[in-house]
């Protein structure tokens, strides 16, 4: 999976003392929880999603821990992994590798019916969602759509899941914090 790993990359700008714009982090993801080759999320940033941008601090604002989600109030960037499914596992083994997957991210309270797909789950929030390498289908409650590299989805709090074809697939994830409205 070098080339996966190969491409966690972050770099982040900011200004020097005379306000000249400079690489201020070059290195790999803040923090991750899983492996490229198997499912994960890899850390890059999470600031306030509204507010002044200050390019003088210098500070890594990449998540020490992940979490599924944003906090309330900030945009979280990450790269995530996911792999195929396992052939011949039992259905009841995968959901409950994916609520204790989701466990270790404070993301299992998000799962809510796993009868599509056992890593279905639900985050209040838009996400902005790219796929960087491999194939995969996004998995919706009354649909399913094929994704090659390049194409982007845009993920508005509803309820999802993510099946990697052939080997893991890579991709760039920016979600921003936002209250779901739901019918009363």
């Amino acid at each position: 999976m070098s080339g996966i790993t190969d491409a966690l990359r972050r770099i982040v700008t900011g200004d020097d003392a005379d306000g000249r714009s400079v690489i201020i982090l070059d290195g790999p993801p803040s923090a991750s929880a899983g492996a490229p080759d198997v499912g994960g999320l890899f850390e890059i940033w999470e600031d306030l999603a509204a507010g002044p941008l200050d390019p003088r601090d210098h500070g890594d604002r990449g998540n020490a821990r992940p979490v599924l989600g944003p906090r309330p109030g900030h945009v979280q960037v990450r790269w995530f992994t996911v792999a195929p499914l396992p052939v011949g596992v039992p259905r009841a083994a995968l959901n409950a590798a994916a609520r204790a997957a989701f466990a270790t991210v404070d993301g299992e309270r998000h799962i809510h019916d796993q009868s599509r797909h056992p890593a279905m789950h639900e985050t209040p929030s838009l996400d902005i969602i790219c796929l960087l390498q491999g194939e995969a289908s996004l998995i919706l409650d009354g649909a399913e759509t094929r994704l090659r590299p390049g194409q982007v989805v845009i993920q508005r709090g509803t309820n999802h899941a993510w099946e990697a074809h052939g080997g893991p697939a890579l991709f760039l994830a920016v979600l921003i914090d936002r209250p779901l409205v739901r019918p009363s």
